[in-house]
C-alpha cells in the first residue's frame, strides 16, 4: 500500500480534517492530505515531539510502548498510531468523528507504513 492509499483511508472518514506519515525521529512531514487551514509542518512537530516523549517515558517505567496517541482539544483531536518503521501515522479530527473508526484505521495504516 502506498503512502497516498494509507492517508486515503483514513481521509475518507468523516469528520477527519487530514492526514499526515510523519517522521518519529525528527518530526518532519513525509506525506501529507491536509484540508486547507491545517498547517502540517506544525501537526508534524507536535506529534513528533510528544511521541518521543511517551516512548521515552514508557521506556522509563519498563512498559510497552504505545500503539496509539490521542490528544483531545476543544476543536478536535490529533490521533497518531506508531508504525513499526518508526513513522507515525497522524489523522486530524473535528469534535464530532467518531474516533473509535479513526484509531481502527490508523493502527491499520501504520501496519503498511513504511
Amino acid at each position: 500500500m502506498s503512502l497516498a492509499d494509507t492517508l486515503a483511508a483514513v481521509t475518507r472518514i468523516p469528520g477527519v480534517r487530514g492526514a499526515l506519515v510523519v517522521s518519529g525521529r525528527d518530526g518532519l512531514v513525509v506525506a501529507e492530505a491536509l484540508m486547507e487551514g491545517v498547517d502540517g509542518r506544525a501537526v508534524a512537530a507536535l506529534t513528533g515531539s510528544v511521541a518521543g516523549r511517551m516512548l521515552g517515558l514508557t521506556g522509563a517505567l519498563g512498559a510497552p510502548p504505545p500503539a496509539l496517541l490521542h490528544l483531545q482539544a476543544a476543536e478536535g483531536a490529533l490521533l497518531a498510531a506508531y508504525a513499526p518503521s518508526g513513522l507515525l501515522v497522524v489523522a486530524v479530527t473535528a469534535p464530532d468523528v467518531n474516533a473509535g473508526e479513526v484509531r481502527l484505521a490508523l493502527l491499520q495504516a501504520a501496519e503498511h507504513a513504511a
